[in-house]
């Protein structure tokens, strides 16, 4: 039911391909249908008008020629009525006014009806009526009949009249066309019902011309829409010949390219996935060997030849920066393959910023504004690593000291069943800052700000590996450059992580291998700090 509301609104957008197929066949019927009944009324006008005009006329004149002519030389006024009268008693039903010369010279007008008189003529068509012509070859007769169609009182009439030649009355007609009027108006709206049902009919034309051709688009839009969610076997079922149903074959085969495309692509990343953890995984069983041996040497490094103690600190550090590397790595593949899960404490947070400082040795190097008492459901190792590498980033790039601040603030998705409060943790420097072609990049993975400088102390997966254990606390990490000048990096978390993801602090059990793993990182958090990186790595090599 919900859903009826829906496609009604989208039914009635003036935007809707449905709406304006039906408004462009229904402008079209319209126009047709009224252009067929206008010439179709006024050609019945004219043949009704011209047909009662013709029959009355043309009693009239044999009318007027039989009786009125017959009359003799200036008749008395009583045989002028009574010869009006005869010849309005005719089938066309006129009205007659004569007008005669009686023998004293007195002038007579007879009618038939006292409702008509002379002065009911225009003065047009009796001045016309009355005007004599010379006869020659093209005009046979010094009089002639002529009419005027007028309304009086409302009602249309046709007057006519002519002067019997030789001297006879003068005579004039009125006849009522109110018939026809009657005739024509109930033409006119038989003809304005056929023009409505005429558009009603396009209408309902339109209506199922849409249907038939959109609905073969509407599929095809939410085919569209669940490939783009990802539901790449979706297809359309295709009937017919027509350019729809090519559409749709050709929707078909995309859909399978690309579907065969994404399967090769996520069979490829998983293979590399895959070698990626193997390899790191493989590695690290003689990592602990060497690097338990240049434990050995460093311890001994004092009493080594002096011709041989650079390279062992050489080994010694280069061993720590592969160690980094792969264990940075092992992360990089659980984030990848969805395996990473928090395992949620409540902590204070300036407890944590502070132990994280103490473990690495920076309490000299690091300004730190944060109230006691803070407290949030995190992952205290995930938000220790985020923390290392933000810190060590700007001690190593930005140099010291380092601020460190705590906020608070109101979420704006917040809401009194989820907490509302959102964790800001800001780690300022003092240094030149990130250069603006560098900021958009400096969280990408092994990326470096100078090509001609590709090898560096970080492997350039800190701050990527930063921002992803922040993603998956429901947060995240922003970099810019401070007015006042240094760079400026900004984590937001909120308060309480569990409401993201409430069965990923049940996972802690069945993730204790994994995270057994990642405490190895979070072990060696002093050289996650300032040896991974990423965005650091690139800001060095850009400055």
């Amino acid at each position: 039911m919900s859903e009826t509301p829906g496609r009604l609104a989208g039914a009635l957008r003036l935007t809707s391909l449905r709406l304006r197929l039906v408004v462009v066949f229904a402008l079209v019927a319209l126009t047709a249908a009224v252009a067929a009944s206008g010439i179709a009324y006024w050609i019945n006008r004219d043949a009704v008008l011209t047909r009662a005009q013709n029959a009355a006329l043309n009693d009239f004149r044999e009318s007027l020629g039989d009786n009125a002519g017959a009359l003799s030389r200036r008749p008395p006024c009583d045989a002028v009525r009574d010869a009006a009268d005869t010849m309005a008693n005719s089938t066309q039903r006129y009205e007659v006014v004569l007008i005669e010369e009686q023998a004293d010279g007195s002038p007579c007008a007879a009618v038939s009806d006292p409702e008509f008189t002379l002065e009911d003529v225009p003065g047009a068509l009796r001045a016309a009526v009355g005007r004599k012509r010379p006869v020659d070859a093209s005009n046979k007769a010094p009089y002639h009949l002529y009419w005027q169609r007028i309304t009086m009182d409302g009602e249309p009439y046709l007057v006519g009249g002519a002067t019997v030649i030789g001297g006879g009355p003068t005579g004039y007609m009125f006849k009522s066309l109110a018939p026809e009027r009657d005739d024509l108006n109930s033409l006119a709206w038989s003809l304005g019902i056929a023009t409505a049902l005429a558009l009603v009919g396009s209408a309902l034309l339109a209506q199922a011309a849409a249907t038939t051709v959109l609905r073969p688009v509407q599929r095809l839009g939410d085919a569209a829409r669940r490939l783009g969610e990802g539901k790449l076997d979706t297809r359309l079922r295709v009937s017919g010949t027509d350019e729809l149903a090519e559409l749709s074959r050709t929707f078909n085969r995309t859909a399978e390219s690309l579907e065969q495309r994404v399967a090769e692509l996520s069979a490829r990343e998983e293979s590399s996935r895959r070698f990626v953890a193997d390899m790191s995984h493989e590695l690290r069983t003689p990592l602990t060997a060497i690097t338990a041996v240049t434990e050995v040497l460093e311890d001994e490094i004092d009493s080594l030849d002096p011709m041989i103690a650079p390279a062992v600190t050489l080994v010694v550090s280069e061993t720590r920066r592969l160690n980094d590397l792969v264990e940075n790595l092992m992360e990089v593949t659980r984030f990848d393959a969805g395996t990473a899960r928090l395992v949620l404490d409540d902590v204070d947070v300036a407890d944590q910023v502070t132990a994280c400082i103490d473990a690495r040795a920076w309490l000299d190097a690091v300004e730190l504004d944060a109230d006691r008492g803070i407290m949030a459901r995190l992952d205290p190792r995930r938000l220790d690593v985020i923390l290392a590498n933000l810190i060590g980033n700007a001690l190593k790039h930005g140099g010291s000291p380092v601020r460190v601040s705590v906020r608070t603030r109101e979420s704006a998705a917040g809401g009194a069943d989820a907490g509302g409060d959102e964790l800001v943790i800001r780690v300022a420097d003092h240094g030149p800052g990130i250069p603006e072609d560098v900021l958009p990049h400096v969280f990408d993975r092994f990326y470096k700000a100078s090509a001609s400088r590709p090898r560096s102390e970080g492997s350039g997966l800190g701050l990527s590996i930063a921002m992803e254990n922040a993603h998956i606390h429901g947060g995240s990490i922003t970099a810019e450059n401070a007015p006042e000048g240094g760079a400026v990096f900004t984590l937001r978390l909120p308060r309480d992580a569990s409401r993201l993801a409430p069965d990923r602090e049940t996972d802690a059990d069945a993730d204790a291998d994994t995270e057994t793993e990642t405490d190895t990182g979070a072990d060696t958090g002093t050289d996650a700090g300032t040896d991974t990186d990423g965005g650091g790595t690139g800001r060095g090599d850009g400055r």
